[in-house]
């Protein structure tokens, strides 16, 4: 009898320590499935959308290593699957198995778009290199890279274009593990160029102020007789005696 409980209390933690339920995956949610890119990346405030093609794939793996090298699973919402033909499924033919190390995406057929919503949080975008071939990803409105300090981008191979008010980078091909990018908002980088601008504006006054002030009290000595010039010849200097010289 304790075992039975006690099973049922693994599974019942197990379900609570799941990032993605039932109604995640269920979620309605719309995706570009034109993108040209082999894996297509869009990302928004609070989320991003991800369109991937996948071929001869029996699985998907959806997880992020942390820093101490231990997989933590991508919650996942608005699954959908796009056959070759052009029909589009929702998470109802997929097999999925989730817990806190990865979620894995089974799809009814090896060949196809799988197509889903994950959550993020900050500036940043990480996300594994999860098929071959080409990858884009379009930044928020405003959002920029290609200021080294302010932005950052891994792997460094990439391209950027514009669309609308989005910045798309992309790469043709990846040798990497990992995508990584870094933003800055373009209202950031004026902020911090009007602060720089006020910084040396402030620091020429201070600069002039302080050598004027120098020059006053250089000025106060000399009228006061305290600076006298030990280089200047004394009238009563006669130089060495006789024989010295």
């Amino acid at each position: 009898m304790l075992g039975i409980v006690g099973l049922v209390g693994l599974l019942a933690l197990a379900g609570c320590l799941s990032p993605v339920s039932d109604a995640d995956l269920a979620e309605n949610a719309t995706y570009d499935w034109e993108a040209d890119a082999n894996a297509s990346y869009r990302l928004y405030a609070g989320n991003y959308t991800a369109v991937v093609d996948i071929q001869d794939r029996e699985s998907l793996e959806l997880f992020l290593p942390d820093g101490l090298g231990s997989r933590q699973a991508i919650p996942i919402s608005g699954l959908k699957f796009r056959y070759p033909n052009g029909t589009v499924a929702n998470d109802s033919v997929y097999e999925v198995s989730t817990g806190r190390s990865e979620v894995v995406l089974e799809p009814p057929v090896s060949n196809g778009t799988v197509a889903f919503t994950a959550r993020r949080s900050g500036s940043d975008f990480r996300t594994r290199v999860l098929v071959e071939g080409t990858h884009e990803v379009a930044l928020p409105p405003n959002k920029r890279v290609g200021l080294p300090v302010f932005s950052r981008v891994v792997p460094g191979d990439y391209e950027t274009g514009r669309v609308g008010d989005r910045t798309i980078i992309s790469w043709n091909s990846i040798d990497r593990d990992l995508i990584t990018i870094q933003t800055y908002l373009e209202r950031d980088l004026l902020l911090f160029g009007g602060i720089v601008v006020i910084a040396l504006v402030v620091g020429a006054f201070g600069l002039v102020y302080y050598r004027r002030e120098i020059a006053k009290l250089r000025t106060e000595r000399e009228e006061l007789g305290l600076d006298v010039d030990q280089d200047e010849d004394d009238p009563r200097d006669r130089g060495p005696p006789p024989g010295m010289r």
